[in-house]
C-alpha cells in the first residue's frame, strides 16, 4: 500500500511552546528578483518552475517526537516554536526553505505568514512598488503566502503558521516583534536566524 505523505519536520503539537535547535545551514545564495505568483505558482523570488527538489535536509527537527502530554489549558492555545538557525544574512534564505517544505507537506498557502526583522523580502519591496493599498489588498485576500516586514505585524491578520526571518535589526526590535509574531501564529512559530537572540526575545530557551 503506498504511503501517505505526512508532515514529519514541521508541524503541529498540543505539547504548547517548545524550542528545537537545528544544525547550522549553509551560506545563502543570491536571490533573484521577485515576480507576483498566484498559489500554484512558485514561491516569491524563485525563478520559474524547477526540477523536484531533494527530501528534506535531516537538519529540521521533528518537535513533537511521541505522544503529547498532558499540558494546562491555558497552554494549549499556544503555538508550537522550533528555532532555524542561520547565519547572518541568511535568514531570509532559511525562511524561504521553511515555506517550501511548508507549501510541500499540504499546507495551503494561505495559512502562511512570513514576517522578517532587518532586510525585507524581495516579494515585499517588490509588491510595496504597487502602493500600499494594493500590497495590503494581497494580504486581505488571503489565498497566498503573505511577507511583511515585522514593524506592521499589528496589522496583519492571525495565520495558522508564522514564518519569522530575523535577518538584522536590533535586539529591542526582535524583543517587540517575536512576541507578537506568537501571538499572529495559531498552531505553529517558526523562527529563523540566532538562536541566542531568538531565545531572549522570546523568554525561553533550548
Amino acid at each position: 500500500m503506498p504511503l501517505i505523505p505526512e508532515e514529519p519536520q514541521i508541524h503541529e503539537s498540543a505539547q504548547g511552546p517548545r524550542v528545537t535547535p537545528a544544525t547550522g545551514r549553509t551560506a545563502p545564495t543570491p536571490r533573484p528578483v521577485p515576480r507576483p505568483r498566484s498559489a500554484a505558482a512558485p514561491r516569491p523570488g524563485s525563478p520559474g518552475p524547477v526540477a523536484a527538489r531533494p527530501a528534506p535536509p535531516a537538519q529540521r527537527t521533528n518537535l513533537s517526537a511521541g505522544q503529547p502530554s498532558a499540558a494546562p489549558e491555558k497552554n494549549r492555545s499556544q503555538p508550537q516554536i522550533q528555532v532555524i538557525p542561520a547565519p547572518a544574512g541568511g535568514a531570509l534564505d532559511a525562511a524561504d526553505e521553511a515555506v517550501d517544505l511548508l507549501l510541500d507537506t499540504g499546507r495551503a498557502p494561505g495559512d502562511v505568514l512570513v514576517l522578517t526583522i532587518g532586510e525585507q523580502h524581495p516579494w515585499a519591496a517588490h509588491e510595496l512598488s504597487f502602493g500600499e493599498a494594493a500590497y495590503w489588498a494581497l494580504h486581505d485576500a488571503g489565498d497566498d503566502v503573505f511577507y511583511a516586514d515585522a514593524a506592521a505585524a499589528d496589522r496583519a491578520s492571525s495565520r495558522p503558521v508564522v514564518v519569522v526571518a530575523l535577518d538584522g535589526g536590533t535586539d529591542d526590535d526582535a524583543a517587540r516583534a517575536l512576541p507578537l509574531a506568537r501571538a499572529k501564529a495559531a498552531a505553529l512559530l517558526i523562527v529563523c536566524g540566532d538562536p541566542k537572540r531568538i531565545n531572549t526575545a522570546l523568554g525561553v530557551s533550548v
